[in-house]
């Protein structure tokens, strides 16, 4: 008998008709029906357990704060200015405009840096509790330390310095519970986003089991990065400014202080010997020179400086806040007829693959 001749035989032996399917999910229907009742209890059980969740979680509070950024104009156009500038030894030059561009500062905001000074900051000024202190209660970190004396000893103060901490094992220790926090705040709290691309608005969520942390955690953050972001953009341009008005204020010095030399020394010659000018014409002429010369040089560092804050006032962005958290917050609530209705499916699947899995084992075994 030929290899076909085989294989056209035991073909028709592989395939699986459809009568024989419907016979065999008939088959599992009644073998399922027949174990109703422990799936029935399992979902039963599982509801329960959904219901006592709903229950025992707490509800998800969020505070969230929408701003709107507009970035200060470049000073790119500022060429006559920086000649101008270089007399007095000032560069003039980009002002620092592209430090933050685009999304920049919604990286700021998960950024370690912000995020432990926002944690040192107190929860309000009566009892000057930092943040931290009040997460790690919350969180149940702090519980979780029982068998840890050096942790459960340790304390956080509002508004202090690590890295100023002199004790360098406690420093330590207090690094790698702030960067442990920061971690969980950036997976599990925080959340940064521009709700529309084209648009200049960011929102900032704050996400906690505490009302109270969750709305001064967002207020404080807010502050420092927008505080951080200004300062770190206009640094450049304002200290040329301060650097300007140093200038200007020491070249009126020098004209105001000539001025008085030659008046005085007119009242220190009021009778002088007409033989003898040299005594009181010399140092007036030399004194008016000076008052002269830094009367030119003044007005020109006038004109700079006041470009330069001109220029300033360009770079400087503006962020107005639009909405702000507020009591109470939104909050999120696990519902108990939907954790009744989850838990139950949950279950009740649960035993329908023990049971099948059980009657395929046992299936196999009896073969």
């Amino acid at each position: 008998m030929t290899n076909d001749t085989l294989n056209n035989k035991s073909a028709p032996d592989d395939e699986i008709s459809l009568k024989e399917l419907i016979l065999k999910i008939r088959e599992w229907w009644q073998y399922l029906w027949t174990k109703k009742w422990i799936i029935i209890a399992a979902g039963l059980i599982g509801g329960l357990l959904g219901l006592g969740y709903a229950y025992i979680k707490k509800p998800i509070y969020t505070a969230t704060t929408t701003f709107v950024l507009e970035t200060g104009e470049k000073s790119g156009g500022l060429g006559n200015l920086a000649g101008l500038a270089s007399m007095a030894g000032v560069d003039l030059g980009g002002g620092g405009g592209g430090i933050f561009q685009g999304d920049n500062i919604l990286e700021l905001y998960k950024s370690r840096t912000m995020l432990e000074k926002t944690l040192l900051s107190p929860v309000d000024s009566a009892s000057q509790q930092p943040l931290i202190e009040r997460y790690l209660e919350i969180s149940g970190m702090r519980e979780s330390w029982e068998k840890k004396p050096q942790l459960q000893s340790l304390h956080f103060k509002s508004g202090e310095v690590l890295s100023q901490i002199r004790d360098e094992q406690l420093r330590r220790l207090k690094d790698s519970v702030v960067s442990k926090v920061v971690e969980d705040l950036n997976k599990t709290a925080l959340g940064v986003a521009k709700p529309d691309k084209k648009l200049s608005i960011i929102k900032v969520n704050v996400n906690s089991k505490d009302e109270i942390f969750a709305k001064r955690f967002n207020e404080e953050l807010v502050d420092n990065v927008n505080e951080f972001y200004i300062q770190t953009k206009t640094k450049k341009s304002l200290d040329n400014v301060n650097i300007l008005q140093h200038k200007t204020d020491s070249v009126r010095a020098v004209m105001n202080g000539a001025i008085y030399s030659a008046v005085a020394v007119a009242d220190a010659t009021p009778n002088a010997n007409p033989t003898r000018q040299v005594q009181r014409v010399a140092p007036i002429q030399r004194a008016q020179f000076s008052a002269e010369t830094n009367k030119a040089v003044l007005g020109e560092m006038v004109k700079n400086l006041e470009m330069s804050k001109m220029a300033l006032l360009k770079e400087m962005p503006l962020i107005q806040i639009v909405d702000e958290p507020v009591y109470p917050l939104e909050k999120q609530v696990f519902g108990k007829i939907k954790a009744f209705i989850v838990g139950s499916l949950i279950l009740a699947l649960l035993a329908i693959i023990i049971v099948v899995m059980k009657k395929f084992f046992f299936s196999i075994i009896n073969l």
